[in-house]
């Protein structure tokens, strides 16, 4: 058999047929797998575009989620804290307005007992004048008796002249007697109208300051002491009874001392205080003697708000630690104890400093604002202070205008805006 042979196109040598179909099946098998190749790249290559599409899509996406979850956080931040804010300012609006009319009528009562002591002197003025013209009168009527007496001397010098001389001399003797009778009853009555109404106005007082509380006057001929102050919570739980007698005679009496404390064991009361115009040898404004509160007329207010706060916060502290005992001895301790006394007596002194400013407030009206800043400041502080020793023994409930957050609407209020 012949085999058949091509003469190559590029080189002009003979190849044989077979030979020749062979490469050309080996080369369009070539061109054929590098097509599948370039497909298959291509195919490879849009697949990659679409997942980087797909993954951009993706981030977007995700970019604008956290940045719409971003602004919902920061416009609900700001909701909240103007909410906050709004509530804050509404609450302390409130007890401004609380305190501005408590100093209101704290300053109506104050004139109220300016005018009625106004009065009550102007009464006692009256008094005298009238006793002064009284003891004229009679010593007018005197001095005619005795003329007349004089005259009937002369005209007659028998005995019956010394037996009416006589007569007339006993008269005398009892009109003088008369006289100094009605001066002494007449006295003891002023001091005793004086007195009345000296406890007239503390017990209007009581119940003007503590209307939730009972204010009970003790009727005359009943022994005991002149007013029973029993304190209430605003939930009707009573704290304690403070007893109160007032005195207004010229002379301090240590016997008062031990009769008050009779009626204190008789009534059971937690504390007794004796309010009086003469204060017993080194008082000069308030103290505790011998287990019983004496005070000045101007301070009685002061101290009865201090003395009700503490009664309040004591029955509180009994019944946050009912059966501890170590915390009622802590609390008993510290009531009993030379601290709490100073700050009740730096409250009481600064209230009397407050009352002596207003005043003056007509001459230097400035000047006192500053000083009643100050002394207020006082008073809080040493209220933040006492309040702070107790709760630190036993819990106490919280007071909102006493907690920390109410130290930044203080300090806004230094514009002119606020209280302090």
């Amino acid at each position: 058999m012949t085999e058949e042979i091509i003469k190559c196109p590029s080189c002009g040598s003979n190849i044989p047929l077979n030979e020749t179909l062979a490469n050309q099946a080996k080369e369009s098998a070539r061109k054929e797998f590098e097509a599948r190749g370039r497909e298959k790249d291509s195919e490879i290559k849009r697949r990659e575009e679409e997942l980087e599409r797909a993954r951009q899509e993706i981030e977007a996406s995700k970019k604008a989620v956290a940045e719409t979850v971003e602004k919902r956080l920061a416009s609900e931040k700001l909701r909240l804290s103007l909410e906050a804010e709004k509530k804050a300012r509404e609450a302390v609006l409130v007890e401004l307005n609380d305190l501005n009319a408590a100093t209101a009528e704290k300053d109506k009562l104050l004139a109220g007992a300016r005018d009625a002591e106004l009065e009550q002197r102007k009464k006692a003025r009256d008094l005298g004048e009238r006793n002064k013209t009284l003891e004229l009168d009679m010593a007018r009527k005197m001095d005619e008796e005795r003329e007349r007496i004089k005259a009937a001397a002369f005209d007659t010098f028998s005995e019956e002249h010394r037996l009416k001389d006589l007569e007339k001399d006993k008269q005398l003797g009892d009109m003088r007697k008369t006289i100094d009778e009605l001066k002494r009853k007449s006295e003891q009555g002023s001091m005793q109208t004086q007195g009345e109404v000296l406890e007239l106005d503390l017990e209007s007082m009581l119940k003007t300051r503590f209307p939730i509380d009972a204010i009970e006057p003790v009727m005359k001929g009943r022994r005991g002491a002149d007013i029973l102050h029993r304190v209430y919570t605003r939930g009707g739980t009573i704290c304690g009874t403070i007893i109160w007698e007032f005195k207004s005679t010229k002379a301090w009496s240590d016997d008062w001392i031990a009769k008050l404390k009779d009626d204190q064991r008789e009534e059971r009361a937690d504390i007794a205080v004796i309010v009086t115009g003469t204060m017993p040898k080194g008082v000069a404004a308030f103290a505790l003697v011998e287990g019983v509160w004496v005070t000045s007329i101007a301070l009685a207010g002061p101290l009865a708000e201090a003395l009700r706060v503490n009664l309040i916060q004591l029955s509180s502290s009994r019944l946050a630690s009912v059966g501890k005992n170590e915390k009622m001895e802590a609390i008993y301790n510290y009531l009993t104890g030379p601290e709490f006394r100073q700050k009740v007596e730096a409250i009481a002194e600064a209230f009397t400093a407050m009352k002596d400013d207003l005043e003056q407030e007509k001459r230097a009206m400035h000047r006192i604002w500053a000083k009643r800043d100050k002394q207020i400041e006082r008073v809080v502080t040493n209220t933040l202070r006492m309040y702070g020793d107790v709760q630190g023994i036993a819990m106490l409930p919280d007071i909102k205008s006493l907690e920390l957050g109410a130290g930044a609407v203080d300090s806004e209020s230094e514009d002119g805006t606020g209280l302090f």
